[in-house]
């Protein structure tokens, strides 16, 4: 290319690397064996572990990973497109339009003449102009495929765009307490033969949702919250088996008393 016709600008160098993206995949195409015998079908696990790993990049704030996992991820997607181009049936200015399209129709109050001055009235227009592109359902787009958690808070973002929703966070917190009270009489009995396990996994089911949505409600991510909680037990149990090693012993060996003495220190560090 000649430099006479580089354009250096921001949006520029992002059109040159992305075209050369475009390059570098019809050659592994059409010359590495093993992009040459992926499919559709055979991309899919490998992107949904990419996901996470951008993911996990994100929770750590690690910027360098994010760049590298955001690779990752665009690849795919310019692998599926180039896929579905050699059978005919898309090519990624296909894709791009129509993405194009369904945003410029989902944001009238940019591109059109409604009005939505708050995220709340983005989100209720939102969802009511999917139903208007065919969705029978408020809920018909959240993946049947998603994690029960997410799904959770899919579920209740939806349906609170199209206002069924409570109205305060107080609300929330009582049918919590609510549904607590349910799921703790399922095991209040000292006979635990006479436990309906059937019931209590439903009300069990019915507390967590509740606590899903009174997260919602007071700005928390429920998934996010719940996997920074993993790493911190991750980490601290990793520093409990590391010193208890340095000291000649073994978690097999120990009391919990004595494991909570290492714990304790994890926690102070």
């Amino acid at each position: 290319m000649s430099t006479n016709n580089f354009d250096d600008s921001p949006r520029g160098r992002q059109l040159q690397a992305f075209n050369r993206l475009l390059d570098v995949m019809d050659d592994l195409r059409e010359k590495c064996p093993w992009d040459r015998k992926q499919t559709i079908e055979s991309l899919r696990h490998l992107t949904i572990e990419e996901t996470y790993e951008l993911s996990d990049a994100i929770l750590k704030a690690d910027m360098p990973e994010i760049k590298k996992e955001l690779g990752d991820v665009m690849l795919h997607l310019v692998f599926y497109a180039k896929i579905a181009s050699e059978q005919k049936a898309f090519d990624l200015a296909d894709v791009l339009n129509a993405q194009c399209e369904k945003l410029i129709f989902r944001h009238p109050h940019i591109y059109g003449d409604t009005k939505a001055d708050t995220e709340e009235e983005v989100k209720r227009n939102w969802e009511q102009l999917k139903l208007k592109e065919g969705n029978k359902s408020v809920l018909g787009g959240v993946p049947s495929s998603l994690p029960a958690l997410v799904k959770a808070m899919r579920i209740q973002e939806k349906a609170r765009g199209a206002g069924f929703d409570w109205d305060d966070k107080s609300q929330v917190w009582e049918k919590v307490q609510e549904e607590l009270g349910e799921f703790e009489a399922e095991f209040n009995t000292a006979d635990t033969s006479a436990i309906d396990h059937e019931k209590a996994n439903a009300e069990f089911g019915d507390l967590l949702f509740s606590l899903i949505n009174f997260a919602r409600f007071a700005g928390i991510n429920p998934e996010e919250a719940l996997e920074r909680t993993n790493l911190k037990f991750i980490d601290r149990f990793g520093y409990l088996e590391t010193e208890a090693a340095n000291d000649g012993r073994t978690l097999q060996d120990m009391t919990l008393t004595e494991m909570d003495v290492y714990w304790n220190k994890a926690k102070k560090r």
